[in-house]
């Protein structure tokens, strides 16, 4: 009987264990993320290099949906693939220059929920 409650403790203790080791093996970003916002010092070289890269992104994706091309739309927005760009400029074509944002809801496949998820990367 003893000894069955010790099988029982020892699998219970390794399943715990089991269970907590992937909490313990964060992912490397995250880690890095940790240390940089607990750490008081200047953001080393590559720091710089990813927050310029992630800056020049985000500047880069702002696109007119009345001038950009099928592939800017597909690369900027988000949930829209090269189909459905193509599909907004073909709109644009056929009906005229968008007059505002919430009229990419007339194009076939463009629901207002995508619209409202791609507005801050778009201009008119």
């Amino acid at each position: 009987m003893k000894r069955g409650i010790k099988v029982a403790l020892i699998t219970v203790a390794l399943a715990c264990a089991g269970l907590s080791f992937p909490t313990l093996a964060a992912s490397p970003a995250s880690k890095t993320q940790a240390v940089q916002t607990t750490s008081d010092a200047k953001p080393t070289t590559q720091t710089k290099a990813v927050a310029a890269a992630q800056s020049s992104d985000d500047e880069g994706t702002r696109v007119n949906i009345n001038t950009a091309s099928a592939e800017e739309l597909a690369h900027a927005m988000n949930g829209v693939g090269l189909k459905k760009a193509q599909a907004i400029v073909s709109y644009r074509d056929e009906y005229g220059p968008f007059k505002s944002l919430d009229d990419l809801q007339q194009v076939p496949g463009m629901g207002s929920s995508l619209v409202e998820r791609n507005l801050a990367h778009l201009t008119l």
